[in-house]
């Protein structure tokens, strides 16, 4: 049996949840899913798997890693899962990675395909996107990370069953807990969710610079991202950045602007469908993995793009 942790934004699991199903999937056996804390009774009408368990208690209304190891290990023994499976985003792997330390096994994270036997045969992500490794897990039960945007989500659909609990929580696991969340500016795409991602790099030149960007970003009904290297030099916040540190986006088409293209970059950027690379070194490294690039100064080319949107739009 496996159990699978989703989690949820606004009533329905994350795109990325729905890939950590496919993953289970080529585990074989029946498939439980847990989700937690408040929406999660919501989330759990459109996640297709044989019962549904939603956790409930009132520590749990903020993130908690600790609280959600604890709960995670807790369902996993009371079902007996032979292995465990979540996506691979920021909380799930820290929630993920205290599960591992509490049941005395190894964590695989960042996976694309499982086959199975005695031991698993894994296929991961190393490096940043730039190495495939090929490892076979020896585990009592197998705790897995998704790589994001590697598979193809499960569709959504009715679960089995659902089963609500109450979990109980120590005090020592609320030790780390989120506190406060700072919003990010109202109005405008998230980059989780566009369709057009218009990114900035060093190429940019300054805090100012990024106005072209946006212009272009706003025209085309898009989100403004940055690289590292941007939010590093103050000129963006870090909930802009896109990279293995940043933002993991897929959208139908990433226009990267004055952006080199390091390993780091891309590796938060590989999911988009297209992408167009605007830069002045026909050397970058991004220009080598561009579905389509323009050898040329982005302060020239994108006030241009976005004159032509204009004209045919007027």
């Amino acid at each position: 049996m496996n159990l699978v942790l989703v989690e949820h934004v606004d009533g329905a699991a994350t795109d990325v949840s729905l890939q950590a199903l496919t993953l289970a999937a080529g585990l074989g056996g029946e498939t439980h899913v847990l989700v937690i804390g408040p929406g999660g009774a919501a989330a759990a009408a459109s996640v297709p798997a044989a019962v549904v368990h939603v956790a409930e208690h009132d520590a749990l209304d903020a993130f908690a890693p600790d609280a959600w190891a604890s709960v995670l290990c807790g369902l996993a023994e009371q079902i007996g899962a032979t292995a465990v499976v979540a996506p691979g985003t920021g909380r799930a792997t820290d929630a993920m990675a205290r599960a591992a330390v509490r049941l005395g096994e190894p964590l695989a994270a960042n996976c694309i395909s499982v086959t199975q036997g005695d031991p698993l045969l894994l296929m991961r992500v190393r490096w940043g996107g730039s190495l495939l490794e090929e490892a076979r897990l020896h585990a009592g039960r197998a705790l897995l990370t998704v790589a994001p945007h590697a598979v193809a989500p499960v569709a959504a659909g009715a679960p089995g069953s659902v089963e609500t609990f109450t979990p109980e929580i120590a005090d020592a696991d609320l030790v780390v807990r989120v506190r406060d969340r700072v919003a990010p500016p109202a109005g405008g795409v998230s980059l989780a969710d566009a369709k057009v991602v218009v990114t900035g790099g060093r190429g940019v030149g300054s805090a100012e610079g990024f106005v072209v960007v946006e212009e272009l970003a706003g025209l085309l009904g898009g989100a403004v991202g940055c690289s590292r290297a941007v939010t590093m030099s103050g000129w963006r916040p870090h909930t802009d950045q896109v990279g293995q540190t940043g933002n993991k986006i897929a959208p139908e088409i990433y226009i990267a602007c004055g952006v080199s293209g390091a390993t780091q970059h891309i590796a938060g950027a590989k999911g988009a469908k297209k992408i167009l690379a605007v830069n002045t070194d026909p050397e970058a490294p991004i220009m080598s993995i561009a579905d389509y690039a323009v050898v040329g100064d982005l302060h020239e080319v994108l006030p241009a793009v976005s004159a032509e949107l204009r004209r045919r739009r007027g």
